[in-house]
């Protein structure tokens, strides 16, 4: 059963629209001003929020930012409840990322149909699909479909790059959003001293290069090729008409971008009070993590040690002298480049 909450300050008019929902056999929470609305939409996660613009404490605008500003709420569909049909309140609710919006006083159907709607919509944008071109393109033909947007472009290059290959420097201006679709993909800066930090690691099926789209600035790390790789490249307008115009896509930006966020705070601890080899050890887990495919007992992976080092922010010594302790403690296996983690669980415990 789908779940509604609806947010209404009109007591009348909050019971029988509730009343509506409810024979329709939707589970409804109802709230009866726009900061109860908040507190229950996070705290209750509806399929869909139907909310009133007039409201005493906080208005319906007020509640669509807040709650757009959340990973875990900026997806939900939002369909405002207005008395004024004036345009410049109906444009003003689109632009902060409502989905739609009804006029009261409004038919039964009116308002089931609305919300059936945007229900299939958000349905439809939760579908897994496969992390490679194929899956990507199908995600954007859906994304452009749901809100018809004409300018999204057709022509997506794919793009090869050979191992070291730069894909953009820090301080150029994006010009493209970057999907990965075959291979491995590093970003770093380069200190003073010319040592490399790694900033991040990326996946066939994983976007990057977008942040500094939406903050309107340069690149600010260098982006690298670990080994052969397709990329297709998305136009930085389409993106971003693409962003602004579809709040169910930029929602799952915005959740890529608190993971983000969290990941590193993450490293940053790390860099600051962990070990070396406590650092070396979560560079593993960390790639790991990244990389591992399918069910195989041990995960194998190919990566030279300035890499490595560049990863776990120490020296390149220190990783060697890391690794070899590591293999004495039969906790990996070396093999030329390769390295095979034995026991993952005893790498996450090491402290000193």
């Amino acid at each position: 059963m789908k779940k509604i909450l609806l947010i209404e300050d009109d007591t009348v008019m909050r019971e029988n629209t509730a009343e509506i929902l409810e024979l329709a056999h939707y589970a409804v929470t109802t709230a009866k001003d726009g900061k109860e609305g908040v507190e229950l939409a996070m705290k209750w996660q509806p399929d869909l929020i139907v909310c009133d613009i007039m409201m005493p404490k906080l208005d319906g605008y007020g509640v669509i930012h807040i709650l757009s500003k959340h990973p875990e709420t900026a997806s939900i569909p939002f369909i405002f409840l207005t008395a004024k049909a004036e345009k410049s309140e109906m444009r003003k609710g689109m632009e902060l990322g409502a989905d739609d919006y009804l006029t009261k006083p409004f038919e039964e159907t009116e308002l089931l149909n609305v919300i059936e709607i945007r229900l299939k919509k958000s349905e439809l944008m939760k579908q897994v699909f496969p992390q490679d071109l194929v899956g990507f393109n199908q995600f954007m033909d859906q994304a452009r479909g749901l809100k018809d947007l004409a300018m999204l472009s057709q022509k997506r290059p794919l793009v090869h790059y050979r191992k070291n290959e730069i894909v953009f420097h820090e301080g150029d201006k994006p010009q493209y959003v970057y999907f990965l679709n075959k291979g491995k993909v590093k970003a770093y800066k380069t200190h003073e001293d010319g040592k490399e930090y790694v900033t991040g690691l990326f996946k066939p099926g994983e976007f990057f290069g977008y942040i500094p789209l939406l903050k309107n600035a340069d690149y600010f790390d260098s982006c690298m090729a670990m080994d052969d790789a397709e990329v297709c490249k998305i136009p930085s307008e389409d993106f971003l008409a693409l962003i602004y115009k579809n709040r169910d896509v930029a929602g799952q930006f915005m959740k890529m971008l608190a993971n983000h966020v969290m990941e590193k705070e993450q490293q940053l601890l790390s860099l600051a009070y962990d070990t070396v080899r406590k650092k070396v050890a979560e560079a593993l887990l960390l790639l790991e993590a990244r990389y591992r495919e399918g069910s195989k007992k041990n995960f194998r992976i190919t990566i030279n040690r300035d890499d490595l080092a560049s990863i776990a922010g120490t020296a390149t010594e220190t990783v060697i002298r890391s690794l070899s302790e590591f293999k004495d403690h039969k906790l990996i296996e070396i093999d030329g480049r390769e390295i095979v983690i034995l026991n993952s669980e005893a790498l996450q415990k090491i402290q000193y």
